[in-house]
């Protein structure tokens, strides 16, 4: 047994020894820690007090760690409360979105009711359109074009900046989302008989059916289809000048400017010829003119004459207007930063000239010097935009002739301070086609139509209302007691005072809410109401409040994200120079 267990006591010994050991050391510890500092170095010596003193201090003010740690938990809520809001933004835009996409049913049109046709779908009647309670009316909508056109953005269509879909909504695409059921007839209304009641329109697609011709009856008549552009009855404007009023206008000015670049490129062109067809002129120093001026300088610096150097040193856009200034609707202030911007950009303003006349390849224009003498002039261009003015349509002008009252309207339809036609009844106007003292802009057509929307549906609630007065006084008549009686009595003393406060409609009052302009260069200008006074701006900071505004004015949330992806699109890639 001796010899087996040594190996265990050795061990045993071994173990007891290093125990020994290790309590020795332990008690020799914190004379080895004292003595450190005789042996250490010394930066590491000056390390260890530096850390020593910085526990110290910290631990002398825990109210600072507990003001770090609060603010970056102020940092952390604010975080996830922007992370949520985000995802609660993204879901209310997704669950809008699959409402538009998924209508619900339509109740039927109701033939008993009256019928209210409305003509176009400009900004006047689509504003009508989208506030009235269609319950109240079989409602009937005619126009040849099937969409509604946010026309401020247009100019931006003809360069690329913006496509010309993004600005577009669907007609049918609201109207399925009504209360009730709306029929909508793409075609051209081309005459109203007021004494009938009827408006006969004409299927004007490239398809056409057995029936290409038909009459509507109404009731109610709204006119909103706009308005022509105004030649002024000057030779060769219609023949040779392009307009910026449809998207079709768009599409020829993008395709104009291409062909004219491409064509100055070709081979043995002359110095003059290649200096004229890179002439771009525009008539015009509205809004829209200026507007697409200063796009047309931006597509050229921006993008133009990176992928066409060549056009480079030809290149030039002219402004010509008769009046002495631009854009006379903004104040003094922001007319002179606008030609200053202008002149910064190498765009020519030409005011005081008149045109004319119009040939193939240039215009006569007349212009007045400073010392108040004309002289005509021919100037050459490539590109011709015709922005000026606009002209009656032949249906209003028709309608105007059958109605003895309006014998000396020559801008339009007179109408009445509730946007009556003067010398008919249940006819209304709204937009470029009525004339209400007011200027014909696409802000004073959508208050028109949403103001006849108003006073549709309180009319609708008087009528409903008079029905039901009809009925609770024979009601009283034979009424079997005194009880009953003044029951009936009461119903009807409570909606005779419903029916005053109904009928009390105030006439209709625009309220001018600004104008806005882009002048190119990422600048824009802008003439804003304020309480009873106007801010007048312009700027870049003034250029990004003209987009946010235009952004949050678009039609539906479609457009809006459509735009800002344009937008998005045009700054990383540039804009394209294919022609379609």
């Amino acid at each position: 047994m001796a010899p087996t267990m040594r190996p265990f006591a050795a061990a045993n010994l071994l173990s007891q020894a290093q125990l020994a050991g290790r309590r020795a050391y332990s008690t020799q510890r914190p004379s080895l820690i004292g003595s450190r500092a005789r042996w250490t170095p010394r930066p590491v010596q000056s390390q260890i007090a530096l850390r020593q003193s910085f526990r110290q201090q910290s631990n002398l003010t825990p109210g600072k760690q507990q003001v770090k740690k609060g603010g970056f938990r102020i940092l952390r809520w604010t975080w996830r409360l922007t992370w949520v809001s985000a995802v609660a933004g993204l879901a209310y835009v997704g669950y809008g979105i699959y409402e538009t996409r998924n209508p619900v049913d339509q109740p039927p049109p109701d033939p008993t009711k009256k019928t209210l046709v409305v003509l176009g779908t400009g900004w006047g009647s689509v504003s009508l359109l989208k506030k009235l309670d269609t319950e109240n009316y079989n409602v009937i909508v005619v126009s040849p074009r099937n969409y509604f056109l946010f026309t401020p953005l247009l100019p931006s269509c003809t360069v690329g900046t913006i496509e010309h879909r993004s600005i577009m909504e669907p007609i049918r695409n609201f109207l399925r989302h009504k209360k009730a059921a709306v029929k909508y007839y793409e075609a051209e209304a081309t005459k109203i008989d007021y004494e009938k009641r009827i408006v006969y329109v004409n299927d004007e697609s490239p398809i056409k059916g057995d029936v290409s011709q038909t009459q509507v009856s109404f009731d109610m008549l709204v006119v909103g289809v706009g308005a022509e552009n105004a030649t002024f009855g000057i030779p060769g404007v219609r023949e040779h000048g392009l307009f910026l009023k449809e998207v079709g206008d768009a599409q020829a000015i993008r395709n104009r400017i291409m062909d004219c670049c491409e064509t100055a490129t070709f081979k043995d062109q002359s110095e003059e010829e290649r200096q004229r067809l890179l002439h771009m002129v525009v008539v015009g120093g509205g809004p829209t003119g200026v507007e697409f001026a200063g796009e047309l300088q931006d597509f050229f610096h921006s993008d133009l004459k990176k992928w066409i150097p060549e056009i480079q040193e030809k290149f030039h856009v002219t402004l010509v207007e008769a009046l002495p200034n631009v854009l006379p609707m903004f104040s003094k202030q922001l007319i002179d930063y606008t030609e200053k911007t202008f002149k910064e950009e190498t765009i020519d303003i030409r005011t005081k000239t008149m045109v004319k006349n119009v040939t193939d390849k240039y215009i006569e224009a007349e212009s007045t010097g400073p010392d108040g003498k004309k002289q005509l002039e021919r100037i050459p261009y490539g590109l011709l935009v015709w922005a000026t003015g606009n002209a009656l349509r032949p249906l209003v002008k028709d309608l105007i002739n059958q109605i003895p009252a309006q014998k000396d309207s020559r801008r339009g339809l007179a109408v009445n301070e509730y946007l009556v036609v003067k010398g008919t009844e249940n006819v209304w106007a709204v937009g470029d086609c009525a004339v209400a003292n007011y200027a014909p802009t696409a802000q004073v057509a959508a208050q028109e139509g949403a103001f006849l929307a108003r006073m549709f549906n309180q009319m609708a609630k008087s009528e409903e209302i008079e029905t039901k007065l009809t009925e609770l006084s024979e009601v009283q008549e034979k009424a079997p007691n005194a009880e009953a009686r003044n029951k009936a009595f009461e119903e009807i003393k409570d909606l005779q005072k419903r029916l005053r406060r109904m009928k009390g409609v105030n006439p209709f009052e625009y309220s001018h809410q600004g104008s806005l302009a882009y002048i190119g260069s990422e600048k824009a200008v802008a003439d804003i109401s304020w309480f009873s006074g106007n801010i007048a701006s312009g700027g870049t900071i003034t250029y990004f409040f003209w987009r946010s505004a235009y952004l949050s004015m678009c039609f539906s949330t479609r457009n809006r994200i459509l735009v800002l992806m344009d937008w998005v699109k045009a700054k990383v890639f540039g804009r394209d120079v294919s022609r379609v």
